[in-house]
């Protein structure tokens, strides 16, 4: 313990915390998250006009306590950026989307999944490819799923404003294309068009409880959200995400992931794999 700290987090405290994340989330942390947790939950300790953690954890264990939202917000972390590993998305434009237009040629239907979709860019980089791959006029019915299990970072992707430095990483092609530039008191920030924000469906969702989904899905992307869980859940997850995705679809991960052992999907590139079998 830091005795110069305004609140104390014990070993025992800690050991608390790490159980009630894993049981809700799947994320497991260990002592490297420690200063991470202590400074995010001091915040809403401090908010809350509590005296201490223990305080804090009591209202937790409340069966009614509002709080359990805001602890899972405060402890899941949310990193992202629009065309964040773009390969992804050269892939999604140039082999994904149109298999998937082939393979669903009939029904004119295409459906994508962000899990994970943190504050949104994801998923808007998603449609921006979609548009530009799929005719407007064509009859196309393309629908894009973004999920998270943090309830404030899905109203920043609901509203589709980012802060103006969000717009470097689009294009100045997509800029002109898809997204409007705030004036007067909204400068210095930019908005989805709402061509892109029709396509997507932003729903709270934790992975590690039942999915109300039904798919079939031609691409889920899940990226730098398995890395906080450990193996025997990841395997979970794989098997329950290739229930819902097309045969032949793709599943994207982040950079540091990987699958091992699956034999219902095969790699096709960096953090990319197709699936094969009858998962």
């Amino acid at each position: 313990m830091n005795p110069g700290r305004e609140f104390q987090l014990s070993d025992q405290q800690f050991g608390w915390v790490c159980k009630h994340v894993k049981d809700r989330t799947g994320i497991t942390l260990n002592d490297t998250k420690r200063n991470l947790v202590h400074n995010r939950l001091s915040s809403r300790v401090r908010s809350l006009g509590l005296a201490d953690f223990d305080g804090y954890f009591a209202l937790l264990d409340r069966a009614d306590s509002e709080e359990l939202e805001e602890f899972v917000n405060a402890i899941t972390t949310n990193v992202t950026s629009f065309f964040r590993e773009n390969h992804h998305f050269e892939f999604l434009r140039d082999t994904a989307l149109p298999e998937a237009m082939a393979r669903n040629a009939g029904r004119r239907r295409v459906r994508i999944w962000s899990a994970g979709c943190s504050k949104g860019m994801e998923p808007y980089s998603i449609a921006m490819v979609a548009k530009e791959v799929i005719p407007d006029n064509a009859g196309w019915d393309t629908k894009i799923l973004a999920t998270d299990l943090d309830t404030k970072v899905l109203q920043v992707g609901r509203s589709g404003v980012y802060g103006i430095e969000a717009a470097e990483a689009i294009g100045d092609d997509r800029l002109r294309r898809f997204v409007r530039r705030g004036r007067g008191a909204n400068e210095g920030q930019i908005r989805m068009m709402p061509e892109l924000q029709q396509m997507i469906s932003f729903k709270h969702l934790n992975l590690m409880e039942t999915w109300p989904l039904r798919g079939p899905f031609d691409v889920i992307f899940c990226r730098n959200v398995v890395i906080y869980f450990d193996r025997p859940t990841q395997a979970t997850l794989w098997s329950r995400f290739a229930k819902l995705l097309a045969h032949g679809g793709y599943l994207f991960m982040g950079h540091s992931e990987s699958m091992l052992g699956d034999a219902t999907f095969e790699p096709i590139g960096r953090t990319m794999y197709r699936k094969i079998g009858d998962g």
